[in-house]
């Protein structure tokens, strides 16, 4: 019976009733019927007048308008600060839950939050009942809060986690902010390009053949590449999307491609490294936050290895584990790979000598988050001549093109 449960698909349902404070509450919560919708809102302190599933939102391509349903990583980075708040004050665990949900507005991560409340309170670690959440909650996360729990030191292992999750998610941001800019420059460029091409050049084009002169050369280059555009543009679009979607696919669907074009990302001028000193900073933050967990170094490096974010790193992380395992020093092990900035091996060679270990990788950490912090600005600062040189180039080469034969018009009058 419990196998036909599992396998039923669990819908959204709108619902309205009476909280623990007497006071009228709606909202939505996610259940395989409503009976058990029903039996959740119960759970929490909520008695159910009406309940009934929410229309589906109409999508287009597999992009649905339930915008609001989807959890973030910053949702999740935002539960883990709220419960290191709550168990830090003292709340009991429980009702730290029903708290956290309460500031939530994202019905689906409340109802995640719930599903994990209800787990709780029948019993279940915090950390097993974080496991039946795989897709919002990593396994490094989960083996953290279970140190934690096995140690009676949650609170503490909360407040770690929590800092992780913030730097990881400000790391991400940073990293998002680089690439953002010219991806939209470029966008526009191209939009604009194409307007210029279809929609302006045919206007002049018309204009100049009452001429009955020959164009100059850069404007006859335009003129023909406008024909062109007008032709095809539509077949270069859809190409362009096509080719798009098929390589984000063959991404994701073969490791061993992902894992070359990670390794490109690697030699990439500026951009290289960017993510060189992004995946230094995870790996140094992610060892520094499970060794201070108590988590076994070779154990840690296994989490860090799928945390660090780029194949060569994560190669490397693994060949680092399988030194260590045979006895060798990290620092050691570290300096072998040849991917590793040299501080970062000297403070980690330090670290070991002095038995204290998670305190500096935590100091190269900061040092590389800042450093990615740094080299974010001095990106933008490169990027926004160098993007106004670009559009001055193709867009104002263009309209040049096009004055040409007016302005030679006017030198021969």
């Amino acid at each position: 019976m419990a196998k036909q449960v599992k396998q039923q698909k669990s819908s959204t349902f709108t619902w309205e009733g009476i909280n623990r404070r007497g006071q009228a509450a709606k909202g939505e919560i996610i259940a395989i019927n409503s009976a058990y919708a029903k039996a959740q809102l119960r759970k929490q302190g909520i008695e159910p007048r009406k309940v009934k599933k929410a229309a589906e939102p109409i999508s287009i391509f597999g992009i649905g308008g339930g915008g609001s349903q989807k959890i973030k990583s910053s949702d999740i980075t935002f539960f883990t600060r709220q419960m290191a708040t709550m168990v830090k004050a003292g709340v009991p665990l429980v009702q730290s839950f029903d708290i956290v949900s309460d500031g939530v507005d994202n019905s689906a991560l409340k109802s995640v939050i719930a599903d994990i409340r209800d787990s709780v309170s029948s019993g279940n670690d915090f950390a097993d009942a974080l496991t039946k959440h795989p897709k919002y909650f990593d396994e490094l996360t989960c083996n953290l809060i279970q140190s934690g729990e096995q140690a009676g030191t949650l609170q503490t292992m909360l407040e770690k986690v929590a800092v992780y999750k913030e730097k990881t998610e400000a790391l991400r941001a940073k990293i998002k902010k680089a690439l953002m800019y010219p991806a939209i420059t470029l966008l526009v460029a191209f939009i604009v390009t194409i307007i210029l091409l279809v929609k302006v050049v045919p206007s002049f084009e018309q204009m100049f053949s009452n001429f009955g002169a020959e164009l100059p050369a850069p404007t006859q280059f335009v003129v023909n590449l406008s024909e062109v555009v007008q032709n095809y543009y539509l077949y270069v679009i859809g190409g362009l999307v096509i080719l798009g979607t098929v390589f984000f696919q063959a991404l994701k669907r073969s490791p061993s491609l992902k894992d070359k074009f990670e390794a490109f990302l690697l030699k990439v001028p500026v951009f290289g490294d960017l993510i060189l000193k992004a995946s230094v900073a995870r790996f140094c933050r992610v060892l520094a936050t499970t060794f201070a967990a108590g988590v076994p170094l070779v154990d840690a490096l296994e989490s860090v290895a799928g945390a660090v974010g780029n194949s060569v790193y994560r190669d490397a992380v693994l060949k680092i584990r399988e030194d260590v395992t045979s006895g060798q020093q990290i620092h050691q092990a570290m300096r072998d790979t040849k991917v590793f900035p040299n501080m970062v091996v000297q403070m980690t060679s330090i670290g070991e000598e002095s038995g204290a270990l998670d305190d500096m990788l935590g100091k190269a950490a900061d040092y590389y988050e800042g450093e990615v912090d740094n080299a974010v600005d001095n990106l933008t600062a490169m990027i926004e001549p160098a993007m106004m040189v670009f559009l001055g180039v193709v867009i104002g080469g263009l309209i040049v093109a096009m004055y040409l034969p007016i302005f030679q018009m006017g030198d021969v009058v």
